[in-house]
């Protein structure tokens, strides 16, 4: 019996591609579409999370010393607030400093100088675990020294909400999408095993095995996929550095992911759901001709 090693097999497909143009194209066209689709939803999502995730970070809670604390009395509350738990970051604001920042934001506060200086010293902390702020909350008032806590836990709790919701939306449409793909895929390689029908039949008929006629098809998916990816990756990259200049350089309150920071990513799922994809296409298209 002759045996046939991986190289005929892909030699085959090549050959198969090669005859069936029209189709090879249309399969090629229609999963680098697709791919370009997913892609560009799932960096929508990706950015959608970044900047929800921006806007977590501004939940903070202000602690406010007393007016008359002098520096030791300060020094001490600073100390007792960073060994309690949930603590992030710890940022101390001092009077000067806060006036200092009243008068840039705000015009009408020129009069007042360092010596009438109202203002308290306080400290800015941002916490870990937004559900344990209550807690926190109630450990801060307890220091001696503060006269008085603010804290953002109604937001905090209504941009985790947003967050999730908007994440939950935007993952069911990503996965409805690329199953909605995958079905258009599989329909368009069917095309192209159907046009060669009588190929399959005749192989069927001279007894080949199942593998010997499905490992060219096989291979075919897997070319399709290569190709479908490796093109729509740089059209992806294209179409997302000409969107980051346009927001870097006109809505500059909207951060964006770089894409050299996620091309990697990008490139990797792009191959790998494009020869998945190419490989169950090929396989479903291909399972009813050997049946019969």
């Amino acid at each position: 019996m002759r045996r046939y090693n991986i190289f005929y097999f892909i030699k085959q497909a090549f050959a198969g591609l090669w005859r069936n143009g029209v189709m090879t194209f249309a399969s090629i066209a229609v999963l680098m579409s697709c791919l370009i689709v997913i892609g560009g939803f799932a960096l929508l999502v990706a950015n959608i999370d970044e900047n929800l995730e921006k806007i977590d970070l501004l939940n903070e809670i202000v602690v406010y010393c007393n007016n008359d604390a002098t520096e030791e009395e300060i020094l001490d509350i600073e100390s007792k607030i960073q060994k309690l738990d949930n603590i992030d970051t710890l940022k101390r604001v001092t009077k000067a400093e806060g006036l200092a920042q009243m008068k840039e934001d705000y015009d009408v506060y020129d009069d007042i100088t360092e010596e009438n200086n109202p203002l308290p010293d306080m400290f800015v902390i941002t916490y870990i675990d937004h559900e344990k702020v209550p807690n926190l909350d109630y450990q801060l008032k307890q220091i001696d020294g503060i006269q008085k806590v603010n804290n953002r836990l109604d937001l905090a709790n209504t941009i985790e909400r947003l967050k999730s919701g908007v994440m939950l939306i935007f993952v069911w449409f990503l996965v409805i999408l690329a199953v909605v793909s995958v079905f258009i895929i599989v329909n368009t390689i069917k095309l192209s095993v159907f046009a060669r029908r009588n190929e399959i039949s005749i192989m069927r008929y001279v007894g080949a095995t199942a593998w010997f006629i499905t490992l060219p098809f096989i291979f075919e998916g897997i070319i399709i996929g290569i190709f479908a990816s490796t093109a729509a990756y740089f059209i992806e990259w294209y179409i997302y550095t000409y969107i980051e200049h346009m927001v870097m350089t006109d809505l500059q309150m909207i951060s964006i992911l770089q894409f050299t920071d996620i091309n990697g990513f990008v490139l990797l799922g792009f191959i790998i759901l494009g020869i998945v994809t190419g490989i169950i296409g090929s396989s479903i298209s291909l399972s009813k001709y050997l049946k019969q």
